[in-house]
């Protein structure tokens, strides 16, 4: 049998792993016990995962109040359902803007939009990882409605000032909707502040829950429209869904052992503290960008990422073998491709896509360390074999 080295696991802004010890065991915990769901069942013989999930990412967030946290499957889900809701009592045809950062679960329902003829949509260039407000500015219209974008670029790991382009767009009475799917846990945010309508997050990545999870907070729920419709357990005489928060967009069994991994996740983050896990994750970004850099063939295309993300390309080998080499023979996960984000790499790289490290709190600075060398060795012997003769 052929010995494998341990793995490192650098693929955190796709799903976190691992799993902080809290997690799992709410996990366990939640499925020992019946489902407890308040309004739903009697008895008490668990915990209200639900209530205790929506209090902390409200804590943690700075979300106000807390009833205006809604659980969804994921960030994918959320956003179809804002950008649905908010665009449903607009007329047809308005305009829309995005950028070229987005992932595609902001691109692809916005251009399912513009094809069915329902918004005009505008897709912003950016500069140096970031749109500049001065581009936000120019490119609203009397008709421009809505403005989606994330926060954080999962390929760049650059973040957006989405305080300022918010107070721009509500400048003009256009809504706002921040895709935090990369942000949410990683830096601090503060959503009493921030200029947005809604704000949208995931449980499996920097929130350190298991997929299925997800939600936004919405600031005006009057000014977002239903688009689904079931069994809330509340007023069920009633044959039209309820209009209360969160109930009006929560139409469904909720995942309860997805949200006990949730509320276990964020609380983790609360006591360890959202400062201390950026201030880690910057130095140790800037620990493997200098290694990565000290070998000429490599190309980093964001040597200052505001997020732990450092994506780059070996100059004469294909992203994808690079992946490969580094999983087979130095046990280290990564992410090839174009990340489901297709626009920042027309941008950036011609569309051929990128090798891409994203570390974690539970990322240690030796890993970085193997990590970069073994990048740097592929690369020397990339660039050997390019210059043989």
């Amino acid at each position: 049998m052929v010995d494998r080295p341990p793995i490192i696991y650098l693929n955190n802004a796709a799903t976190t792993w691992p799993k902080p010890p809290e997690v799992l065991e709410a996990v366990r915990q939640s499925l020992a016990l019946p489902v407890f769901g308040s309004g739903r069942t009697t008895g008490s013989q668990g915990e209200d995962y639900i209530t205790l999930a929506r209090e902390a990412l409200a804590s943690l967030l700075a979300a106000d109040p807390p009833e205006h946290v809604v659980f969804t499957s994921n960030a994918t889900d959320s956003l179809n359902i804002l950008i649905q809701g908010f665009l449903a009592g607009s007329e047809a045809g308005c305009h829309v803007l995005t950028t070229e950062l987005d992932h595609n679960s902001v691109l692809r329902p916005l251009h399912e939009l513009a094809q069915q003829g329902r918004i005009r949509l505008t897709v912003l260039p950016f500069e140096d990882g970031t749109v500049h407000p001065d581009t936000v500015e120019a490119a609203v219209t009397p008709d421009t409605r809505l403005m989606v974008t994330a926060h954080g670029s999962n390929v760049l790991g650059s973040v957006q000032d989405v305080t300022r382009i918010g107070e721009i767009l509500h400048d003009h009475g256009i809504s706002f909707i921040v895709d935090g799917a990369q942000t949410a846990g990683h830096i601090p945010i503060d959503l009493r502040a921030l200029p947005v309508d809604a704000y949208v997050f995931t449980g499996h990545k920097g929130l350190f829950g298991i997929p299925g999870t997800g939600g936004f907070y919405v600031r005006d729920p009057e000014a977002v429209l239903p688009v689904r419709y079931g069994g809330t357990g509340t007023d069920s005489f009633s044959l039209f869904h309820p209009r209360e928060m969160p109930e009006r967009f929560e139409s469904w069994t909720h995942n309860y052992p997805g949200l006990a991994a949730l509320a276990a996740g964020v609380n983790y983050i609360a006591s360890v503290g959202v400062e201390k896990i950026a201030e880690k994750a910057e130095r140790q970004v800037t620990l493997l960008i200098e290694e990565l850099k000290k070998e000429p063939n490599i190309t980093v295309y964001n040597e200052h990422p505001a997020l732990p993300i450092v994506s780059f390309n070996i100059r004469g080998m294909e992203n994808d073998d690079v992946g490969f080499i580094l999983a087979r023979a130095y046990g280290i996960v990564a992410r090839t491709g174009l990340h489901c984000a297709p626009l920042v790499h027309r941008a950036i790289d011609d569309g051929i896509g990128s090798v891409r490290l994203s570390l974690s709190w539970f990322t240690t600075d030796e890993e970085c360390r193997i990590a970069a060398g073994a990048v740097r060795e592929i690369a020397h012997h990339a660039d050997s074999s390019v210059c043989s003769p």
